[in-house]
């Protein structure tokens, strides 16, 4: 044994030499934190970093079996849940993982909000903390569409419609996303190299930064009524308390932290070997509109918000909403970098968690019966009325069958019968040009899927021509200008013109 234990010795003596690692190592396990922060409150920050660790061995095993294609995605997952020893097991906890790991991020800003611990000099550690909850929002979602399923699909097809809504940038940023105009083979592709390398790069990023900073800067004192933060003094305090009261943070403060995170890792262990992975659903299909699409738990919230408000209101929300929610936290410490840490003497502080926890919960509730707005009413079998297909060409009537088989009335009324989740189309062709049209039908739009991968060409040319026969008689359809100025005519296409 003795030999044994000096060739160890050897070894790391070797391997120390030329890395330097046991110094940094001895220095952060040793760094003394006060007194009173060794506390169960305390545990949220290195639970959020272990099951982050287990999101990235669990996404490592899955990697190996998934196939980001769009005729692969769903059948790779099929066979990870009935083929693949444990795959099933191996989902669930990546799942179940991922919520688990924001819940206990959300909670971790909670508790460092109520604690004043993004005051000076913690503004960038707290900075730093709101983009990692972007990322860690930006995990889930990207997550859930990598099970490209029904749910999936459309979840998707809202998430795109919302980016372009974004001014200037928002086609650019669609076709970012979803690798071109539809969702298609590329869009996966860009989403496992968002979900696999891009955003666990820079959570892995941020997450350095982050605990860095809690080294340097010390872990954040219980926070004391009357107990001030000053620029001009707060250093000094601190150390002087550390000094009189500090004790190391191994083994003293460690033992709860090491204890909490093994709860989460049994707790997600045990959700998983009882419920099971999420999904996949029903494989993915545009054609099938009878499907309201809910997000994962964490964005019910958003989905409720969407069904519930009138449909003038969506876009001025979600273009404000959000972007004004991320700067106010980034804000915060700027604005708040001083005064008291304790939330007894913080009624606002107080105050706010609970009012946002109160309107996060009730909306996460209603998702639950909030239906997909606005609701579909009709039915593909209701035929075209006669006169839509009276006098028309046979290239027209055979335009009017693929808008039937392709049951584009669930969503569109036309005659004034039919969906109300799209616009009427009585006068489609007075607000869209041919092309138009196509690039409607081809790519979608607003809350339109994108129908290129389900129409062959003959079929998107013999719908486009029924849709351009679709406006008040006596009203002529919408033209495109600059064909006018190419013709030079004014638009005319008569004899005189092809001379």
């Amino acid at each position: 044994m003795r030999v044994i234990s000096e060739f160890v010795k050897t070894i790391g003596e070797w391997f120390d030499y030329r890395l330097q690692l046991v110094a940094p190592i001895r220095d952060a396990a040793e760094h003394p934190v006060p007194r009173n922060t060794a506390s169960w409150f305390y545990v949220f920050g290195s639970a959020a970093l272990t099951v982050f660790l287990l999101q990235l061995v669990t996404g490592i095993l899955l990697a190996l079996v998934y196939v980001p294609s769009a005729g692969e995605a769903w059948s790779s997952l099929q066979a990870l849940n009935h083929q693949v020893a444990l795959g099933w097991f191996i989902r669930a906890m990546h799942g179940w993982g991922s919520n688990f790991m924001l819940a206990i991020v959300l909670i971790h800003m909670v508790q460092v909000f109520l604690f004043g611990a993004y005051k000076f000099p913690r503004e960038l550690t707290w900075i730093v903390g709101v983009f990692l909850l972007l990322m860690t929002l930006g995990m889930a979602f990207s997550g859930q569409v990598l099970r490209f399923d029904q749910d999936a699909y459309w979840g998707l097809g809202i998430g795109a419609s919302i980016s372009s809504r974004v001014p200037i940038i928002g086609p650019a940023a669609v076709k970012l996303l979803l690798g071109g105009p539809i969702i298609a083979g590329a869009t996966l592709s860009r989403f496992f190299a968002l979900h696999v390398f891009v955003i666990p790069g820079l959570l892995i990023a941020f997450v350095g930064v982050h605990v860095l900073m809690v080294l340097k800067l010390g872990i954040n004192e219980w926070p004391m009524p009357g107990r001030v933060v000053r620029r001009a003094t707060y250093e000094h305090d601190y150390h002087a308390l550390t000094k009189r009261e500090g004790t190391p943070f191994v083994p003293y403060a460690v033992w709860r932290d090491l204890f909490f995170a093994a709860f989460i890792i049994l707790a997600i262990a045990a959700c998983a070997f009882y419920f099971g992975p999420f999904g996949p659903t029903g494989q993915p299909d545009p054609t099938i509109i009878q499907t309201a699409p809910k997000p994962d738990y964490f964005f019910l919230w958003l989905y409720a918000l969407l069904s519930l408000l009138p449909p003038s209101l969506e876009t001025p929300f979600l273009l404000v909403g959000p972007p004004l929610a991320i700067v106010a936290l980034i804000l915060l410490p700027l604005l708040s970098g001083e005064g008291e840490k304790s939330w007894k003497r913080r009624p606002i502080a107080v105050l706010t968690v609970l009012m946002l926890a109160i309107i996060l919960g009730t909306f996460t509730r209603l998702a639950q019966f909030a239906p997909w707005s606005p609701r579909m009413n009709a039915w593909s079998g209701d035929p075209v009325p006669d006169r839509f297909v009276r006098g028309t060409t046979a290239l027209e009537r055979q335009g009017a069958l693929v808008f039937q088989v392709k049951q584009c009335r669930n969503c569109h009324a036309l005659g004034n019968t039919g969906g109300q989740r799209g616009p009427a189309l009585d006068s489609v062709a007075v607000r869209l040009t041919q092309d138009q049209l196509i690039r409607q039908v081809i790519q979608g739009g607003g809350n339109m899927p994108a129908y290129g991968n389900n129409l062959n060409p003959a079929e998107t040319t013999a719908l486009v021509a029924f849709l351009e026969t679709l406006h008040p008689a006596g009203q002529t359809p919408a033209r495109d200008a600059s064909r006018d100025i190419v013709l030079g005519d004014g638009g005319q296409k008569g004899p005189d013109a092809q001379r």
